[in-house]
């Protein structure tokens, strides 16, 4: 499905098709659900913020601007409503480095769980602006233009903010002793 393809997805539910939306809804749940679920790390709190992503979007399709991409109007959504997510409950504490593993496995699957784990929660110690970049570019594949689009920024200030992140993400990671400095 394309751009256009959404730009006449939205246009049809303005009018009233339910299917429509539906169509909008199965295409774009998993990408809302992921990126709550990096900004927020808990999988109930990205479910509860992907829903109302998509009752908010329903609400306001009127007020969608056709000449921006949809997607980058809905993920805009999905990290205003992440970032309220966040800034109404207390932060998160990092997890522990020394929490074993749910499953038994092989030590590359260990290596890579704890692995996982550091990162997020280094993810997690970032501030909202700066893990939303890492998000949309490493976890989302979003481009410059898109990421720049979805934050409502200049190209320049996204790319000003990532390489920021990545300074402080990896300043994080080095802490938990995970990379060299």
């Amino acid at each position: 499905m394309s751009e256009d393809d959404d730009k006449e997805l939205v246009r049809r539910c303005v009018r009233g098709d339910r299917r429509a939306f539906e169509r909008l809804v199965l295409k774009y749940q998993k990408p809302v659900y992921n990126a709550a679920l990096r900004m927020l790390r808990h999988p109930e709190d990205a479910r509860d913020v992907a829903q109302t992503v998509f009752l908010k979007a329903y609400e306001h399709l009127a007020d969608y601007d056709p000449t921006h991409r949809f997607y980058s109007w809905i993920y805009r959504i999905a990290l205003n409503e992440s970032i309220n997510q966040l800034n109404g409950r207390k932060r998160v504490a990092p997890v522990p480095e020394d929490e074993p593993s749910n499953g038994p496995g092989p030590e590359q699957v260990l290596d890579a769980e704890l692995s996982g784990r550091r990162i997020q929660a280094a993810l997690m110690t970032l501030k909202d602006e700066y893990r939303a970049v890492i998000v949309l570019r490493h976890f989302v594949d979003c481009s410059y233009e898109e990421m720049a689009e979805v934050l409502q920024v200049p190209e320049k200030t996204v790319k000003s903010r990532l390489f920021s992140a990545r300074q402080l993400l990896r300043d994080a990671l080095q802490q938990t002793g995970m990379t060299q400095p």
